[in-house]
């Protein structure tokens, strides 16, 4: 299965919060991970901010192990439709664009994207 854990889900097992065994599932070999860049700004930023500029390096190296999807024109365009049908912010509609662009289930904690086609939420 193509899943593409969130900003959420990352900090969350990287910080070892009380859904991280949950999200832990995730990282197994029979899942292909693929993360929008977007994701390596959100996750970098708030665990330098966090935890320091190693730190956010270290666990920055284990988010590019994932396949990295750049942010195209047509996931632009797609992310800006995604954000006017469904009223998301533009880092979750990036998000979400990448997801359907890749053919691939978004794994979330974010209540924002919890009712959309193809999200799977994690509580």
């Amino acid at each position: 299965m193509k899943i593409l854990m969130d900003s959420s889900g990352w900090i969350e097992f990287f910080t070892e919060g009380p859904l991280a065994e949950r999200y832990a599932t995730y990282f197994t070999s029979r899942h292909d991970r693929i993360i929008p860049t977007i994701v390596l700004y959100e996750v970098y930023k708030k665990i330098k901010r966090e935890k320091g500029e190693e730190t956010a390096l270290l666990l920055s190296g284990q988010l590019s192990a994932s396949h990295v999807v750049q942010l195209t024109e047509s996931i632009a365009y797609l992310a800006a439709d995604l954000s006017l049908m469904h009223g998301l912010a533009m880092a979750d509609a990036i998000i979400y664009a990448t997801a359907k662009d890749q053919d691939a289930q978004v794994v979330t904690g974010d209540a924002d994207l919890k009712d959309l086609p193809g999200v799977i939420y994690v509580k």
